[in-house]
C-alpha cells in the first residue's frame, strides 16, 4: 500500500530536499540582488519649445525636432514669442526619446511617461481651481537617423491641473512657479523602435474657452520610465530555467496519480491545477517580444498573474480545508464555492478594470484612466480595496490554519503512547509544511500590495518607480518553489510494504464522527488529507 512521498520518505532524505529548495530560494533573490540592476530606469526630458513657421498643425504632417541637423526653428521663452508676435497655437513643445548618442531597445518592454508643468503665476492669468489642459498631443517613430518621422499615434487629451501657489498672489511674486502634481501621459507596452517623438501642442480657443485660464506654461518635464534591459534578461533567464522544471515535475505527478488504482481526489485535482497555472504563468513567451512589436504583452502578463493569483488563494483555502479533520464534508469542490467565489469575483472585477485600463491604450497610448475624476476615484477605490480584501484573506487563511493545528492537537492527545509516537514525524512535517504555506501567502500578500500600490505612484507622484530586483526575483522563485515542493511531497509513493504488515490491522483519524478513531482490517477510506489518504499507520 502506497500513500504521499511526505510521509514515506526518510527524515534524511526530506532535509535534503529542503535544503536544496532553500539553496534555490536564496539563489532567486541573489540573482536578482547581485545579478540582476534595478527594475526600471527613469531618465528626465525637457521639452524644446518649436516654431511652426508655416502653420501646418491642422495637417498634422510635419514632425518637429529638437536637435540635430532637421532640428526646428526654436524660441527661449514666451517673451520671445511675444516680441516676435509668434501665436501660442503656433509653438510645439517636441521631446526626443532618447537623449541624443542614444538608442531604445525591445529589451526595454514598456514605456511610461510622466508630465510636469513649470507655471509661472502672472495675475491676469492665473490657474483656476480644476483648470483643464486640452492638448492635440502626437507620436512618431523611426529606426535610423536618415530616414522620415512614422507617426503612431495622435490624439487630443485632457488633463486637470493640481496646482498650489505657496506663496502670496500678488504682483510682487509674478514670475514664480505654481506647485504642480506630475500628470500621466502616456504608456507603450513595447519598445520596438530605436527612436521616439513626442509634438504638444495647446490650441488656444477663446470661443470655447480651451487653454484660457492656464497660467504661463514656461517650461514642460517630461521622466520616461522603461524596464532595465539588463533586468529582462535576468528575467527572462529565469523564466526560461524555471518552465521545464515545473513542466517535467507536473508531467511526473500526474502519470503517478494516474497509475493508481482509484481516482484522484480533490486535492491531488487541486495541486495538479495549481501546477498548470504555474506553467503558464512562466512560459517565457515575452522572449518573441524582443522580434516582434507587441504592444498587447503588459495586458497578457496582468491577465497571466490574475489566474495564477486567483488560483493560489484558492488552493490555500481547500489545502487547509481538506485537512480540517473533523470537517463531515469534504472531497468535492462545491464544499468551498463560498471562499473560492469571491475570490474569482474579486479577479474578475480587477481583470475588467486591466482592460478598461491597458486594452484602450492599445488603441491610444495617451489615453489614462488616471486623467478623469471619476475613473481615477474608481481606480483608487479598486486598489484600496483590493489591498483590504487581500489582508482579510490572509487573517482567514491564518484562522483555517490556526484550526488545523487545534485539530491536530486534540486528535494526538487521544492518541495511545505507541501510536502517537508513530505519527508524531509525520504530525511535524505536516505542521512544517502548513507553516511554509502561511509565510508564502504572506509574502504573496505583501508582494500583491506593493506592486498596487506603486502603481499609484506611477500617475500620482512618484518619479522612479522600483521594486527592489532581489525581492521581485525571490517572490517569484519562491512561488515556483512552493509549487515544486507541493507537486513532488504530495505525489503517489512507490514504496511498499511486506505482507505481514499489509495484512496487519490498520489505525486512521475519525473524519465523521466526534470520536477521534477507528480501526479497521480492512484497507482505509481515502479522502485526501496527509493523515487520512491512502496509507494508514499499522499497529
Amino acid at each position: 500500500m502506497a500513500g504521499a512521498i511526505i510521509e514515506n520518505m526518510s527524515t534524511k532524505k526530506l532535509v535534503i530536499v529542503g535544503a536544496i529548495l532553500l539553496f534555490f530560494q536564496a539563489f532567486s533573490f541573489m540573482v536578482g540582488g547581485l545579478i540582476g540592476p534595478s527594475p526600471t530606469t527613469a531618465i528626465h526630458y525637457l521639452a524644446t519649445k518649436c516654431v511652426d513657421t508655416v502653420k501646418t498643425h491642422h495637417k498634422g504632417s510635419k514632425w518637429f525636432m529638437p536637435w540635430g541637423p532637421d532640428q526646428c526653428s526654436k524660441i527661449s521663452d514666451f517673451d520671445e514669442a511675444m516680441a516676435k508676435r509668434i501665436e501660442a497655437n503656433n509653438i510645439v513643445f517636441a521631446v526626443h526619446i532618447p537623449l541624443p548618442n542614444r538608442e531604445m531597445s525591445p529589451w526595454f518592454q514598456f514605456m511610461l511617461v510622466i508630465l510636469q508643468f513649470d507655471i509661472a503665476f502672472k495675475m491676469q492669468n492665473q490657474i483656476e481651481d480644476g483648470s483643464l489642459v486640452t492638448m492635440d498631443v502626437g507620436l512618431a517613430y523611426r529606426d535610423s537617423t536618415l530616414s522620415e518621422w512614422t507617426e503612431m499615434a495622435r490624439s487630443i487629451e485632457h488633463r486637470k491641473l493640481s496646482c498650489n501657489f505657496t506663496a502670496t498672489k500678488t504682483y510682487k511674486n509674478e514670475g514664480h512657479y505654481y506647485e504642480c502634481d506630475p500628470l500621466p501621459f502616456m504608456e507603450v507596452g513595447s519598445v520596438a523602435h530605436k527612436y521616439y517623438l513626442l509634438n504638444i501642442r495647446f490650441p488656444v480657443k477663446e470661443r470655447k474657452k480651451v487653454n484660457i485660464w492656464n497660467g504661463e506654461i514656461e517650461a514642460i518635464r517630461l521622466v520616461s520610465i522603461h524596464q532595465n534591459g539588463g533586468f529582462t534578461k535576468v528575467w527572462f533567464a529565469m523564466k526560461t530555467f524555471l518552465t521545464p522544471s515545473v513542466l517535467i515535475i507536473m508531467i511526473w505527478y500526474w502519470r503517478r496519480i494516474t497509475q493508481m488504482t482509484r481516482p484522484p481526489v480533490l486535492l491531488e485535482k487541486i495541486i495538479f491545477a495549481l501546477g498548470i497555472s504555474m506553467t503558464f504563468t512562466n512560459i517565457p513567451v515575452e522572449w518573441l517580444s524582443v522580434g516582434f512589436n507587441w504592444t498587447w504583452m503588459l495586458l497578457f502578463s496582468d491577465i497571466r498573474q490574475g489566474i495564477f493569483y486567483s488560483m493560489l488563494l484558492s488552493f490555500w483555502i481547500i489545502f487547509c480545508g481538506e485537512h480540517l479533520m473533523d470537517q463531515t464534508e469534504r472531497n468535492r469542490f462545491s464544499v468551498y464555492w463560498k471562499q473560492v467565489g469571491p475570490i474569482v469575483f474579486g479577479f474578475f472585477c480587477l481583470f475588467i478594470f486591466d482592460m478598461c485600463k491597458r486594452g484602450v491604450q492599445l488603441k491610444n497610448p495617451f489615453y489614462s484612466i488616471w486623467a478623469s475624476d471619476v475613473w481615477s476615484e474608481l481606480a483608487m477605490a479598486f486598489i484600496i480595496v483590493a489591498g483590504i480584501c487581500i489582508c482579510l484573506y490572509f487573517l482567514f487563511l491564518c484562522f483555517m490554519v490556526f484550526q488545523v493545528f487545534r485539530n491536530i492537537s486534540g486528535k494526538r492527545s487521544s492518541l495511545p503512547a505507541m501510536t502517537k509516537a508513530l505519527h508524531e514525524g509525520l504530525i511535524f512535517r505536516f505542521k512544517f509544511l502548513m507553516l511554509v504555506t502561511l509565510a508564502c501567502a504572506a509574502m504573496t500578500v505583501i508582494f500583491f500590495i506593493i506592486s498596487q500600490v506603486n502603481e499609484g505612484h506611477w500617475h500620482w507622484g512618484g518619479y522612479m518607480v522600483q521594486v527592489n530586483s532581489a525581492f521581485f526575483t525571490g517572490i517569484y522563485g519562491m512561488w515556483n518553489i512552493y509549487v515544486f515542493a507541493l507537486i513532488f511531497l504530495y505525489a503517489p509513493s512507490h514504496k511498499h510494504y511486506g505482507d505481514e504488515k499489509s495484512s496487519g490491522r490498520y489505525i486512521q483519524l475519525q473524519t465523521r464522527s466526534t470520536s477521534s478513531f477507528r480501526t479497521s482490517a480492512t484497507e482505509p477510506e481515502v479522502r485526501g488529507g496527509v493523515f487520512d489518504n491512502e496509507r494508514a499507520q499499522d499497529i
